[in-house]
């Protein structure tokens, strides 16, 4: 084996090094985000039960508007009420919450703490995702070690651009961070695969178009997959507090501090459409490296097939987002269902399925 095909054993070392730091900054930051939600304010997070009940503008929509009457150079003047009403994703018209820290200066002081974690443990993730590569030459997703490693990096490095552009969704951190340990818990024990050079058929420029796309497109749906979660749950609380009913403290804290339904179920399908376009590409670019590898662009391999069911799946999804009867909890479903295909295609095909992808071993 000449020198450029020879394995770097110590850089493939320093990577497994790397990859358990990660973990351990990683975990760091888990408890920090638990921090930001246990001591983040409490007194700050009714907005959702005062715009809902008797004791906010729910009651006086329900009752009628009050309006104001006020003097204004001896000229009477109506004040617009405040009326809530109802979304059209189903959910209501109500104030986002003040995020997971409450609103409080402890709260976010661990919140930034926890932030700053999540940085330097991606920092670190990628660090050792990068020296794998260096260690065999090659794009470091010719497994499915790797491709965990590699989607767990690309996982957290989207929740880090949304923090830049958005600087809201912070409450993605605590289970974005606990998924991300579980999916490292899982690569580093069940899925670990020695570094190594790649089968002669997945020496190709494609591997690094059509997998790259994949795993970003995976870690863009998983961001979407916990919006779409955590709008089903805020949008239980929300109907409960409009029908007269008193949610449990611990939803309470919880839930009055994520953004409205209204709100996560924008977020998710926004999320959601924006990389479709992306995964429609990934499988027209995987059909044609499959036709540059065997002859024939569909093969209906298990992994083709997932594929395109799981497309299928989204298109739906989106389909069903454009129509009236099928907005909010129904679509939702339909989110969380596709979403479902796309893990299995990537667990449950790999693992319990034979077929041409077989050779990329777990």
């Amino acid at each position: 084996m000449n020198s450029l095909a020879a394995t770097n054993e110590h850089l493939a070392s320093v990577s497994n090094t790397l990859i358990y730091s990660s973990m351990a900054v990683y975990t760091l930051a888990f408890f920090a985000y638990i921090a930001e939600w246990l001591f983040g304010s409490r007194s700050k997070v009714a907005r959702t039960a005062n715009a809902l009940t008797a004791d906010g503008a729910g009651a006086a929509g329900a009752q009628g508007p009050a309006v104001t009457v006020r003097s204004a150079g001896g000229t009477a003047v109506l004040d617009r009420p405040q009326v809530v009403v109802r979304a059209a994703a189903g959910s209501r018209d109500v104030p986002d919450g003040p995020g997971a820290h409450g609103g409080d200066e402890q709260g976010d002081m661990y919140g930034r703490i926890a932030v700053s974690l999540t940085v330097l443990s991606f920092l670190i993730e990628f660090s050792g995702v990068l020296t794998r590569a260096l260690s065999v030459r090659r794009a470091p997703w010719g497994n499915m070690y790797e491709f965990n490693i590699t989607f767990s990096t690309v996982a957290v490095a989207v929740f880090l651009v949304l923090l830049v552009l958005r600087k809201n969704v912070r409450w993605l951190g605590l289970p974005l961070i606990t998924t991300v340990l579980l999916d490292l818990g899982l690569a580093v024990t069940v899925l670990y695969t020695a570094s190594d050079q790649l089968v002669p058929a997945l020496h190709s420029y494609w591997l690094y178009i059509h997998v790259s796309t994949a795993i970003f497109c995976g870690a863009v749906f998983y961001v979407g997959a916990v919006g779409t979660i955590l709008y089903l749950f805020k949008d239980s609380y929300e109907n409960k507090l409009a029908n007269g009913g008193t949610p449990g403290r611990f939803a309470t804290s919880v839930l009055e501090r994520l953004p409205a339904s209204a709100s996560l179920d924008k977020f998710a399908y926004r999320i959601n459409a924006a990389v479709f376009p992306l995964w429609t590409f990934t499988i027209i670019a995987g059909a044609i490296w499959a036709g540059d590898a065997w002859g024939r662009y569909w093969n209906w391999d298990p992994k083709e097939t997932w594929s395109f069911i799981t497309w299928v799946a989204y298109a739906c999804y989106l389909h069903a987002r454009a129509t009236a009867g099928w907005k909010g909890r129904k679509a939702a479903y339909i989110a969380l269902i596709a979403f479902g295909c796309w893990l299995f295609n990537y667990y449950g095909v790999n693992i319990f399925v034979s077929g041409k992808h077989s050779y990329a071993g777990v």
